[in-house]
């Protein structure tokens, strides 16, 4: 599976091999299909008995009819979750592809710490799943692990950010550095397990909300490092992907948004919009190059370092 370095394009655009995106949606195929049977195998047929209720299920928060008999109570809040798989599918393969080249001059600290793509793309597989049980089931479990999946793929993006500032621990003498990406990842992981086991503890907006703030700041604090450009227009589109999410979700719950019984759902939207935001922060720091000193006096257009 091993890969020449992947081209550029005249804009500067680093092409990702074709097998990337063929086994991105031929996954996301399959697991489509699997779930499809899952839910005509099931249809009709009390599978979540036995199973603590929610308080979603009798009272929903959200504007799609419920549909307490099917494997699938509903239906585009549960589909739609699928999108973060695909992102999740994604950071996977690159991570991989990234694992089978060698290292590249100038590459930013993502390409060169694939362990941290392969645990963001988990991350995000992860939190398809656990909103997509939640949405399936309306439980009180999938509740709580709907709710704590939220946060590894934002606590992962804050370890990109940290394994940039501090990418090695110095062993004194001339021996090299220990890489502090695995800290990182273990921190990630210690972190994910303690959120999920107190969710019912805290409150799951100011968590959410603290961790978009500092993943926020830190792409703020890029602006100052000189030596290392990334394309911020994914940034943006980031950002506004987010936006638009949470105005559909709010719009959803407002019972503003479509009838309970439409196909495009607000809740479905705010799904959709936030694995591509995901997504676009994931892109945004693959898009660092590191500029040699001499050039970095001279760069007048940073913005033009594209991925």
């Amino acid at each position: 599976m091993s890969e020449i370095p992947p081209t550029r394009d005249e804009c500067g655009r680093t092409r990702l091999p074709i097998w990337i995106h063929g086994f991105a949606w031929g996954a996301i195929l399959l697991v489509t299909l699997a779930l499809a049977g899952l839910s005509r195998a099931g249809h009709d047929q009390s599978v979540w008995d036995g199973w603590r209720e929610s308080r979603e299920l009798r009272h929903p928060g959200y504007a799609e009819r419920v549909y307490i008999d099917e494997v699938f109570r509903t239906h585009a809040n549960t589909w739609s979750n699928l999108a973060f798989v695909l992102v999740g599918l994604y950071g996977i393969a690159i991570g991989w592809h990234d694992l089978c080249r060698p290292s590249q001059i100038g590459a930013g600290y993502l390409v060169q710490t694939p362990g941290l793509s392969l645990t963001f793309g988990l991350a995000c597989c992860n939190l398809g799943a656990g909103s997509g049980l939640f949405h399936a089931s309306l439980t009180r479990f999938g509740q709580q692990l709907d709710v704590a999946s939220m946060y590894p793929p934002l606590l992962v993006l804050i370890a990109m950010n940290l394994g940039r500032w501090i990418p090695c621990l110095p062993l004194g003498g001339h021996r090299r550095g220990l890489p502090t990406w695995p800290i990182w990842i273990a921190l990630v992981v210690v972190a994910s397990v303690f959120l999920f086991l107190y969710k019912w503890s805290m409150s799951s907006l100011n968590v959410l909300s603290t961790l978009v703030a500092i993943v926020s700041l830190c792409a703020v604090l890029d602006r100052f490092r000189r030596r290392r450009k990334l394309d911020v227009r994914w940034l943006g589109w980031s950002g506004t992907a987010l936006i638009a999410a949470v105005i559909c979700r709010q719009l959803d719950i407002a019972g503003r948004f479509t009838g309970p019984d439409a196909w495009l759902q607000g809740h479905a939207l705010w799904h959709l919009l936030t694995g591509l935001s995901l997504g676009c922060m994931y892109f945004y720091h693959r898009s660092e190059m590191t500029i040699p000193i001499g050039r970095a006096a001279l760069e007048k257009k940073p913005n033009q370092l594209q991925i």
